[in-house]
């Protein structure tokens, strides 16, 4: 069977690491983790557990960060995982099952995630066709430049998609949930600054208005009751803290 390096990228992650490990349990010689010198004691743990290369690495951005990841895999087949991110039996099974015939693979994989808030898993509200690149050849894949929402560069490869599927959870908890939009909000706002030349109330209210109608009543986040218009809320807000920060940044 062709092996498999499996790839994550940490920070202050102490609290889900080890449960996302355990669904890698014993599955490869390599799995390398690169952290950014977290202080919540999870390079503290990934030291003690077996099986783990363990590398810390100045963060510059998430593209930045995997792309160095990818270039040191030791085998052709990478599975790059967040901490985040649970390995489902069916995933697994799925990805062992074509690593025995590698010669038949394409270049990268889609994989779905369901993704769970506030203790409940969310089937609507715009994340429920959520999917991402995470199983691909070392050599023919890199991410691109963005700080958020970074993709595997997928243009011109022949890419697949996997019936196993990720269960993401992503946002430990209400104040862990702003506190990321806050700061994808700043990072966004670089993203999107050579594209705007002036901020304005198109930006900072209708844009917004326009997020919150597309979660809550488009992409149907009433169906998730409670945590539906928590999370059409908050993704609105945060989509008003892009400009702001945007705005901010020009002023100064």
């Amino acid at each position: 069977m062709q092996p498999l390096t499996i790839i994550y990228t940490t920070f202050n992650e102490l609290d889900i690491i080890e449960r996302s490990l355990a669904s890698v349990a014993d599955w490869t010689d390599d799995l390398l983790v690169v952290d950014s010198f977290s202080t919540d004691g999870t390079a503290e743990l990934l030291e003690r557990l077996p099986g783990v290369t363990l590398t810390q690495r100045a963060y510059a951005g998430p593209a930045d960060q995997k792309n160095w990841a990818i270039a040191r895999a030791k085998y052709e087949w990478v599975l790059l995982l967040d901490a985040d991110e649970i390995v489902t039996p069916e995933l697994r099974e799925e990805i062992t099952r074509m690593m025995e015939s590698p010669d038949a693979l394409l270049d990268a994989y889609w994989i779905g995630r369901d993704n769970f808030f506030m203790g409940r898993r969310i089937r609507h509200s715009g994340w429920s066709g959520d999917e991402v690149v995470r199983f691909f050849h070392r050599d023919r894949c890199r991410y691109d430049d963005k700080q958020v929402h970074e993709e595997i560069e997928v243009s011109g490869l022949r890419v697949g998609r996997l019936r196993g599927r990720l269960e993401h959870f992503t946002f430990k908890n209400l104040d862990h949930f702003l506190d990321k939009i806050r700061r994808y909000a700043r990072w966004s706002a670089q993203d999107y600054a050579p594209r705007t030349q002036r901020v304005g109330l198109y930006h900072l209210l209708l844009k917004p208005v326009f997020r919150f109608v597309k979660h809550y009543l488009i992409k149907g986040g009433f169906r998730d009751g409670r945590e539906g218009l928590i999370i059409s809320m908050v993704l609105a807000y945060g989509v008003f803290l892009r400009y702001a920060y945007m705005l901010a940044a020009r002023r100064k």
